[in-house]
């Protein structure tokens, strides 16, 4: 087997760095690993610990740069955020090439190796049962939005016929009329992205839905219904697709815009404490 890699954080004195770690996995992790992943630009170099039969990656950062204050300040820009995910994907997606891992929350912070290795050594069970529970499956995401609104086309009057007066009775008729047909829509399109969330279920070991995102988050015109992530076995992956695909073909599901993407590391699926939906179960919209 071959020996955790350690660097020193010597170079700085006690209290000036932290221990943060990307991810857990019970797969030993190569020596050369940490030298070919650039982790968060400010920390030092990438290594690997040992707790028990898991291994993390970690590295040590700046605590100027990671107190609360300060990542509170960091996270809160857009910019900041995105470099500080981005960093923190690099580090678990190359632990996850060597087999599954728990990949840890953004931020997850200790201080000293110590007590980063204790911290794991005590939910080594969970975590173990965790990592088998995610091997060989991974996340799909699954967005449904409701679908833009027809543009209604114009509709001369009957040739030798002047439009009708647009009295106040006859425009709240046709207020009314509008609401009435928005309305139905909506329940179509609720009704629509159920049916989406049940047929990706029968091809998924576990589900769960995320809060819908802002018009503003997603960058879409018209409100999110669904926002799903989906567990799904390497061995179904091209079931999974197929029905994924069939759900989003032009006019079966008209009233709703179906976006996805994966396959991904299984994020959504990977605390110890979650309480996983069971993919055969339906939960209320």
């Amino acid at each position: 087997m071959t020996p955790p890699h350690r660097s020193s954080s010597g170079s700085r004195p006690p209290g000036q760095t932290l221990t943060y770690v990307f991810a857990v996995t019970g797969t030993p992790l190569p020596a050369y690993l940490p030298a070919t992943t650039v982790g968060h630009e400010e920390g030092g170099p990438l290594r690997v610990l040992q707790a028990g039969a898991l291994w993390l990656l970690a590295q040590d950062v700046p605590t100027s740069a990671f107190t609360e204050t300060a990542l509170a300040d960091r996270l809160g820009r857009p910019d900041e955020l995105e470099r500080c995910a981005r960093a923190h994907h690099r580090g678990v997606q190359a632990a996850a090439r060597q087999g599954p891992v728990v990949p840890l929350p953004l931020a997850t912070l200790y201080r000293g190796d110590t007590n980063a290795v204790r911290a794991v050594t005590a939910r080594a069970p969970v975590l173990g049962a965790l990592l088998d529970r995610l091997r060989d499956r991974t996340e799909w995401a699954v967005k449904v939005h409701l679908a833009p609104p027809a543009a209604a086309p114009d509709r001369p009057s009957p040739a030798g016929q002047d439009p009708p007066p647009a009295g106040g009775r006859a425009y709240l008729s046709r207020a009314s009329a509008r609401r009435r047909t928005r309305q139905q829509a909506h329940e179509e399109a609720w009704a629509e992205a159920r049916e989406v969330d049940t047929e990706l279920r029968r091809h998924a070991v576990a589900a769960t839905r995320h809060q819908p995102q802002s018009e503003q988050l997603s960058g879409r015109p018209t409100p999110q219904l669904l926002n799903a992530a989906y567990l799904v076995d390497d061995t179904a992956r091209e079931d999974f697709a197929r029905v994924l695909a069939h759900a989003a073909t032009a006019g079966r599901h008209p009233h709703v815009d179906i976006t996805a993407s994966g396959p991904w590391i299984p994020y959504s699926f990977a605390r110890p404490d979650q309480d996983w939906t069971d993919a055969t179960r339906e939960v209320p919209a």
